[in-house]
């Protein structure tokens, strides 16, 4: 893509964050990146089709990560899983705006393409992390018995959850007088070792 591309992307993005998909005109977007209406349309067609290439760039980006941690000889099985966690972790921080929109599209499920992009980044994702499962039971690190879709979901659904959910984590906790970049700095540590003690316990893991 152009930096053009990239530049109507990430302003659709911001928009369909915090407006919603239904409440962002291609006229919003248009503004908001610069440039006139028929540039958007000659680029991509629809505001729709603007969607699913966000999700196509987002996801990709988030393909060869895995890729990269998964295919990397030099750590073991449940390191593998551990660096796992942390890239989605920080995926999701870093594309806080594309995580909202992801949770918003799968609620609503009516752009076919996008849940299709979707279910096939999950299975993709799946038979990645199966490999790794794999190689951990064949050193007898990771026990036999591993629901990977049941685990991945318990990943994926508490750290989305937790994305919407940040005031109430912060109030209950007490910790409404914490500068912000010390309350994100904590609850992502916190979060990071939540989610591997859950893996650790699942996977059988001997250390």
């Amino acid at each position: 893509m152009t930096k053009k591309h990239i530049q109507i992307i990430e302003k659709a993005e911001e928009l369909f964050a915090t407006q919603g998909y239904e409440g962002t005109t291609v006229r919003n977007i248009a503004d908001a990146a610069g440039v006139n209406l028929a540039m958007i349309s000659y680029y991509f067609g629809s505001k729709e089709k603007l969607l699913e290439a966000l999700f196509m760039e987002r996801m990709n980006a988030t393909k060869h990560r895995i890729e990269a941690v998964v295919n990397n000889q030099s750590l073991t099985p449940f390191q593998k899983i551990e660096t796992l966690i942390d890239e989605y972790i920080t995926r999701v921080e870093e594309k806080e705006a594309f995580y909202k929109i992801m949770l918003s599209e799968q609620v609503i499920n009516k752009n076919t393409v996008v849940m299709k992009l979707l279910k096939e980044l999950k299975l993709t994702y799946a038979r990645l992390i199966s490999s790794v499962i794999e190689e951990g039971q064949k050193q007898k690190v990771f026990r036999k018995d591993v629901d990977i879709v049941l685990m991945l979901t318990t990943m994926t659904g508490t750290v989305m959850l937790m994305l919407i959910n940040k005031d109430y984590y912060r109030e209950f906790n007490n910790q409404k007088k914490l500068p912000n970049p010390v309350f994100e700095e904590q609850l992502s540590a916190r979060l990071r070792e939540h989610v591997k003690t859950i893996f650790k316990a699942h996977l059988g893991y001997e250390s």
